[in-house]
């Protein structure tokens, strides 16, 4: 009896370290998509660092932006940005993708979800805005960021965007892009495993920025995966290691039950 009971516990200590090794092994498509006014530049490192563990990657440059910035123009919009990866992954005839978004980029993802949910594996929001159907990005914080001053002749100004620097950087971004609303409501795309990843700088709480994130407090009503991550907001340029690494153990993370009712 003691023989048989020996036999069956080292099987089955065998079937799990198989399985363990064999999700270690397991080898996905990456889809990067970038956040405002940057470009699939700033997800190179982290890109490299997926296609050196075997994984394949596309680093999509949205309309306008990084190396196609000679397209640039006030009349982009947030849908030109969501043909741009639905495209991408349609024609490079992509399937089980492993989505990811950083930023402005959730709102990219968010309207590819609702589009083709039959070709994405899972989606990983990293630190990027979780809207409602129907909701834009300046929905998404409250009308914050309408400040006029900060936009000229239909582009959005900020500090960090500089002409005179030398390439890759920040570019202006058509204003259409933050006040145009996205569609989230297809029940395939709300039944994608997604997970959602605060990048959470050293000096600041995790669990006061939950109080107040209403990205995070979507994520949690929608059931995803809560993960964080210990950087500012463009983690990926601090530790694209890290980064990366995080993406790849995101992909076995299921959603939980959804709460009755979302965050607003």
């Amino acid at each position: 009896m003691l023989r048989v009971l020996a036999l069956l516990v080292s099987f089955f200590v065998f079937v799990s370290v198989g399985t363990r090794a064999h999700a270690a092994n397991d080898k996905y498509t990456f889809v990067l998509v970038h956040g405002a006014t940057a470009g699939g530049w700033e997800w190179k490192r982290t890109g490299n660092f997926l296609s050196d563990d075997g994984h394949t990657v596309y680093r999509a440059t949205l309309t306008g932006l990084g190396e196609r910035q000679h397209l640039n123009s006030p009349e982009i919009d947030l849908q030109t940005h969501i043909n741009d990866v639905v495209n991408l992954i349609l024609f490079e005839d992509l399937h089980d993708v492993v989505l990811t978004g950083h930023s402005y980029g959730g709102m990219v993802i968010t309207g590819v979800m609702d589009r083709i949910p039959d070709r994405i594996r899972h989606v990983v929001f990293l630190d990027a805005a979780v809207p409602e159907d129907g909701m834009s990005l300046w929905d998404l914080f409250g009308g914050r960021g309408q400040d006029p001053s900060r936009f000229s002749d239909g582009f959005m100004q900020v500090p960090w965007v500089k002409a005179d620097t030398p390439p890759p950087h920040s570019v202006k971004h058509s204003i259409k892009c933050f006040n145009q609303p996205v569609s989230y409501k297809n029940p395939a795309a709300l039944a994608l495993p997604v997970t959602y990843v605060a990048f959470v700088p050293k000096d600041k709480s995790a669990e006061e920025r939950a109080k107040t994130d209403k990205s995070w407090q979507r994520a949690v009503a929608r059931g995803w995966t809560i993960r964080t991550f210990p950087g500012g907001h463009v983690a990926q340029q601090e530790d694209p290691r890290g980064v990366a690494t995080l993406i790849e153990q995101s992909v076995s993370d299921r959603n939980k039950p959804a709460a009755k009712a979302a965050a607003n």
